[in-house]
């Protein structure tokens, strides 16, 4: 049983092992290549030494393809779905060697005699076509075995299935249906709105008409699954393919997952989803410039706070698609910590050893300076925060630690260890806020605006550590050395010298996203699961929606277009009812609203809000350059001087063990943070 554990984990494919395949194949198929090369040159005469001469030069041209192949990404194709773009960046690399191994044999002064100098170009050209013929066919071979050597015919014994995309996604979908011989899905026809595409055959699949064809399709061809391969489609267009196929009886609707990783994408049957709420109310088209997003992230330390949360995870997924030199994820939840990096270990594996699990608070600034001194990040997302309306009105206090100083001690560090980029997520909420989670993430908001106009003016007024300290236990400053570059003094404990920083602050501010711990949906799953009643706060409650993914993305663009000192605002789309919302959770579960399922009115929370704003009067915005993202207009900003001074005020109360003391914080707020009003 042993020896058989040993042969199934020496056979089991790891990138390690793919790589170490290839690389070896690569040598021999270039050692191959250019013996034929040689035989082809010299018409095959048996008479010449080829050893001696591949002995030569063999090294030159093993040494430049491979460096070739490392520059152009060869070893990250994924072998069984390797495609043309693959094989395109094949023959570009092979260009670039062969171009560079014929500079290198030109008899010049320039360049110093080699063994190549001097061969023949015809060789370098036959070399080049074999090449690629060799090593593309390598690169194919499995491809090719999966889908036309072990096929063994159409086998109808799956599901008559429609797909819906006719692009790439589609194809892939269609491709893995064939490697596993249909046993489960059968394709039967494509719908797709590109009308270039209707009556041609993708895969040898008919590509049939437009999606508005779907109910006569499935009529026609007894579909028995609809998939959905269009990653981007809008909310609504969604929730008209599902309650088509839903009236029409079709018992299995799916669609593809977010791909994470676009250099491997891992589309396949088994990653189908069911359709779920979020789908069918948030999911907006979003197009981000994934290009500018990847020269902005690619080869620079990332540090996301709040790391475990819907949002901070979310980030650090998309985040490692864009390949960082090394990621901090920062969460006070070592359970969370540890769930996603399981999620990086299945994605990412070659990011083992570049993703860095920290536990710590904000609050800590010291454990804050630990860790941004060890790994100076160049690029903050700060998204830890304590984010629930009716808590926090609870719990006031609290937030103001964390929320308020938590936002002050990163933001100072940041500045310190020369953090480029500090990008603040913010909430709708903080707009005209009525609650005190909205009120200390307005005020998060102007300490990113303080920081950004002032630098780091008279920093060290306040405690080094804002939440930490017991009564009566007040903290000397501790000495800490950090590092002058970019700043133009170098810093004393208590700073008393003015430090101009280049690090930039934005805050990014969005609204409600479908399925974050806390919001509506999983609230009322659970109270689905013990037979409802489902609960709303009003009947006419509207907030605005977007998935966390599409969300995500858009904080991704934002963080390009901000220059610094800006609050960008995401346009989540139109107001939905959350009373719509309820009642769509309860058809997509087979019930019926107020039949099997009742929908009961509780009455308004304490700070919340009957409608949200995200786009006010308040403030007025400006386009920016893309058509989601919008720049909140704010003529006023506190000085980084009064807002040290406001801290001082609000560290005062908070440690003060005094049961009036969150009076006192409601006060503070309402007099320090704009348009502040309770409800």
């Amino acid at each position: 049983m042993e020896g058989r554990d040993l042969i199934q984990k020496f056979f089991k494919t790891t990138s390690y092992k793919r790589f170490f395949f290839f690389f070896i194949s690569d040598i021999i198929l270039i050692i191959l290549s250019l013996l034929l090369s040689f035989l082809i040159h010299f018409d095959f005469n048996l008479n010449i030494s080829y050893n001696s001469l591949i002995i030569e030069v063999g090294f030159f041209f093993i040494a430049i393809k491979l460096v070739a192949f490392s520059i152009f990404k060869i070893y990250r194709i994924t072998w069984r779905y390797v495609g043309i773009n693959d094989l395109m960046n094949l023959f570009i690399a092979l260009v670039f060697a062969e171009m560079l191994l014929i500079v290198l044999s030109l008899n010049t002064n320039l360049i110093p005699k080699l063994p190549i100098t001097g061969m023949p170009k015809r060789i370098f050209f036959v070399d080049g076509i074999l090449s690629l013929c060799l090593i593309g066919g390598l690169r194919i071979s499995k491809r090719m075995y999966l889908e036309i050597i072990r096929r063994k015919g159409p086998i109808t014994k799956g599901k008559r299935t429609l797909i819906v995309g006719a692009g790439n996604t589609g194809d892939i979908i269609v491709r893995d249906m064939k490697r596993q011989d249909f046993s489960y899905f059968y394709p039967v026809v494509f719908l797709d709105d590109d009308k270039t595409k209707v009556g041609t055959y993708i895969n040898g699949v008919k590509v049939l008409g437009s999606i508005d064809m779907l109910k006569d399709a499935i009529s026609q061809y007894s579909i028995e699954a609809v998939i959905i391969a269009i990653p981007n489609l809008n909310h609504k267009m969604l929730r008209k393919i599902y309650n088509v196929a839903k009236k029409e009886k079709v018992p299995i609707v799916k669609v593809v997952p977010r791909i994470y990783d676009f250099d491997r994408p891992d589309i396949n049957l088994k990653r189908l989803e069911d359709i779920s709420i979020e789908d069918l109310v948030g999911r907006q088209i979003v197009t981000v410039d994934y290009r500018e997003i990847r020269r902005f992230i690619e080869g620079k330390t990332v540090c996301v706070t709040g790391a475990g949360g819907s949002i901070g995870s979310e980030l650090v997924m998309q985040l490692c698609s864009f390949e960082p030199k090394d990621i901090i994820l920062f969460d006070i939840d070592e359970t969370e910590l540890h769930n996603i990096g399981l999620r990086i270990n299945r994605l990412f594996p070659h990011l083992s050893g570049r993703a860095h699990y920290i536990t710590g608070d904000v609050r800590d600034r010291v454990r804050i300076h630990e860790v941004l001194t060890r790994w100076r990040p160049h690029i903050i997302f700060h998204s830890a925060a304590y984010k629930h309306v009716p808590m926090m009105e609870y719990n006031p206090k609290e937030a103001i630690k964390v929320n308020i100083m938590g936002t002050y001690n990163l933001a100072q560090e940041a500045i310190l260890c020369g953090v480029e980029k500090f990008i603040m997520i913010s909430t709708d909420k903080a707009v005209r806020p009525t609650s005190v989670m909205g009120a200390t993430k307005r005020m998060a908001e102007e300490i990113c605006k303080a920081f950004n106009e002032n630098g780091i003016k008279g920093i060290g007024l306040i405690s080094n550590s804002f939440g930490n300290n017991t009564k009566g236990q007040e903290k000397e400053p501790s000495p800490m050395t950090h590092d002058p570059s970019p700043l133009t003094h170098h810093p004393s404990p208590d700073f008393p010298h003015p430090i101009q920083s280049s690090t930039r602050f934005i805050s990014v501010r969005f609204g409600n996203v479908l399925g974050s711990r806390g919001s509506v949906l999983p609230l009322f799953l659970e109270q689905l699961k013990f037979g409802g009643p489902l609960t709303l706060t009003h009947e006419d409650m509207r907030r605005y929606f977007m998935t966390i993914p599409e969300a995500v993305s858009l904080v991704l663009q934002a963080s390009i277009i901000g220059e610094g000192g800006e609050v960008l605002v995401l346009d989540m789309g139109e107001l939905v009812s959350i009373k719509e919302i309820a009642e769509e959770l309860i058809r997509i579960h087979g019930l019926e609203p107020y039949k099997d399922i009742d929908i009961h009115i509780t009455g308004l929370r304490p700070g919340e809000k009957l409608f949200e704003e995200i786009l006010t009067a308040e403030e007025g915005t400006v386009a920016s350059k893309h058509e989601k993202v919008f720049i909140a207009r704010s003529s006023k900003y506190y000085s980084l001087t009064e807002i040290e001074k406001i801290l001082q005020e609000f560290k005062a109360v908070i440690e003060e063990p005094d049961i009036d003391g969150e009076k006192d914080v409601r006060n503070l707020l309402r007099q320090y943070v704009p348009y502040y009003e309770e409800k």
